[in-house]
């Protein structure tokens, strides 16, 4: 029997402002092979060529992954504005119904960044546009400069609820991440269960209540070597186990 399979939805590219692409970061696909312990399958972002029920059936866990587009504040129920950024309409259409299946199902996928808002607004949160226009934020963006090793530093501590799911997986209450996002969750859904607080109380880490399966979602990018970061290494390591559970039954 070969490795689970685990599906990266893949974002939306244009290669010389022409040709148009799906494609997936190698990060993505260098933690679910070499830590969790997966075969990795992008998959195109569009409603067009992946009906849920078939990709429930075909696939044993989803990675959603981060990415440049924001989810429509028209899922959420605010108006778009500027600030709001670019979208992937067809992403949305493809992710949040898919999120709720999986909940239901009790299948594991994992969040991050674009992920972890994902997850948000499928389980009814709303998102702010600039966190670090809020007060007493901070600029949680990618810095604009520098080298990839600059841009995926450790920047902020997370920390998480005493006797969570997070503290139990990492075996401590504080950890030390990146940062490279701009929007944030503001008003949790009922369900979508903040266990993660950035210094400045952005929401960092959740899960689902409730839900049969693993849901663990993150705001941070652990994708960034996965295999030698002992915080990514748990989550990662956490999220094949789960998989692999799923795959058992």
């Amino acid at each position: 029997m070969g490795r689970p399979l685990v599906a990266i939805i893949g974002n939306r590219h244009l290669i010389n402002d022409s040709y148009e692409i799906h494609g997936g970061g190698l990060m993505n696909s260098e933690a679910i092979s070499e830590v969790s312990g997966a075969l990795p399958v992008i998959l195109p972002s569009d409603p067009r060529f992946l009906p849920v029920p078939e990709l429930l059936e075909r696939f044993d866990g989803f990675l959603f992954t981060g990415g440049r587009p924001n989810v429509h504040p028209e899922e959420y129920g605010h108006p778009e504005t500027e600030a709001h950024g670019e979208f992937d309409r067809p992403r949305d259409q493809v992710v949040l119904p898919l999120i709720r299946a999986l909940v239901e199902r009790g299948q594991p996928f994992l969040g991050i960044c674009r992920g972890f808002q994902e997850v948000a607004v499928a389980m009814g949160s709303t998102l702010h546009p600039e966190i670090r226009e809020l007060p007493g934020r901070m600029n949680h963006r990618m810095p604009p400069d520098g080298t990839i090793e600059e841009k995926f530093a450790l920047r902020h501590e997370v920390r998480f609820a005493e006797g969570g799911p997070f503290h139990k997986l990492m075996g401590s209450d504080v950890v030390m991440t990146n940062t490279l996002h701009g929007q944030g969750v503001i008003e949790a859904g009922e369900r979508f269960v903040i266990d993660g607080w950035a210094d400045d109380g952005t929401p960092e880490a959740a899960f689902v209540a409730d839900a049969p399966g693993f849901t663990l979602s993150v705001q941070w990018h652990p994708e960034y070597q996965a295999a030698a970061n002992p915080v990514s290494r748990a989550l990662f390591e956490a999220f094949g186990d789960a998989v692999r559970e799923w795959v058992s039954r």
